[in-house]
């Protein structure tokens, strides 16, 4: 049923519960396959390379990003794997999404008041009205 499902990741709480719900979907069908996915902010990248000492400092503090997702994943034996970008978040997870093929994308939500979204936009929002598969918001 969804063999290919898209877990978008930023390292929050609210993904790691997104990544609770599509470890639930992936249980249910016998060959699933969870993508985290993590993209490094390009607003955010010129500050980390200012603060960090040096590139294997700079890789290990994005990878540790990824690490409870990673681990959630084993805990449960589910097949996984992880792609890391840079760009803007909203952009290149639907970009990549709607290369692939994906039966699924799931994806925390911040949960931003109206005025927040209106200056700010909201990833979540953003990946669901673009992406061409369906989209799980979690908050």
């Amino acid at each position: 049923m969804y063999n290919h499902i898209l877990l978008a990741v930023d390292g929050s709480d609210n993904s790691l519960r997104a990544a609770d719900e599509a470890i639930k979907i992936a249980s249910l069908s016998e060959g699933s396959m969870i993508e985290i996915i993590y993209i490094v902010d390009f607003d955010k990248v010129k500050a980390d390379v200012l603060h960090s000492d040096s590139k294997s400092e700079l890789d290990y503090s994005r990878r540790k990003h990824l690490i409870p997702f990673e681990e959630k994943m084993k805990a449960h034996n589910i097949n996984f794997k992880t792609t890391v970008f840079n760009g803007y978040p909203g952009q290149k997870i639907v970009e990549y999404a709607n290369e692939q093929v994906v039966d699924m994308l799931v994806i925390g939500s911040r949960g931003l008041n109206t005025f927040q979204e209106m200056f700010v936009g909201s990833v979540s929002h953003k990946v669901f009205k673009r992406a061409n598969c369906p989209v799980l918001i979690v908050k």
